[in-house]
């Protein structure tokens, strides 16, 4: 199956976007992320989709996502995935709440592990969760980044 990869400005810099012919695999930060095997086609169906509904999001038009995702990662790390697509838009959850989410409130360093590895940045919100400090940690695109993207979702 081909995968597609598009580059997005987004308000905080830039995104790598890829896709195939079903669904959303990746949203990136770093530049080169897995872009070896993807073909460069912004026109492509599922990239095209992503981009508009991130331009809605970034401004404050829309609060969920429907473009059809497919993270690649271990059962767990899914697992923790799709519990960060629980937390509504504009909360937050500590990480213990997420893995109370799972029913292992002893996997909070498993849950911090698998957010760490979301391949799908945004749309899979773990900027959402937060220390059970209230304190900002643990975003592999940068604290500013998750500081911007929770103040947006303030509004």
């Amino acid at each position: 199956m081909s995968r597609y990869f598009c580059h997005y400005a987004s308000p905080f810099g830039h995104l790598d976007l890829i896709a195939d012919e079903h669904a959303l695999l990746a949203v990136f930060t770093q530049d080169g992320i897995a872009l070896a095997d993807a073909i460069f086609n912004p026109e492509q169906a599922i990239l095209q989709q992503t981009q508009m509904e991130l331009d809605e999001y970034f401004a404050g038009q829309r609060r969920e996502f429907s473009v059809p995702l497919a993270p690649q990662g271990t059962a767990f790390q899914k697992r923790a995935w799709q519990a960060l697509g629980q937390i509504p838009y504009g909360e937050t959850r500590s990480y213990l709440q997420q893995a109370q989410m799972l029913g292992n409130p002893k996997a909070v360093r498993a849950v911090g592990a698998a957010n760490g590895k979301n391949p799908i940045l945004i749309l899979i919100p773990c900027h959402r969760v937060i220390g059970s400090n209230g304190k900002l940690v643990g975003f592999s695109s940068g604290i500013e980044k998750k500081k911007y993207l929770l103040e947006l979702e303030a509004l």
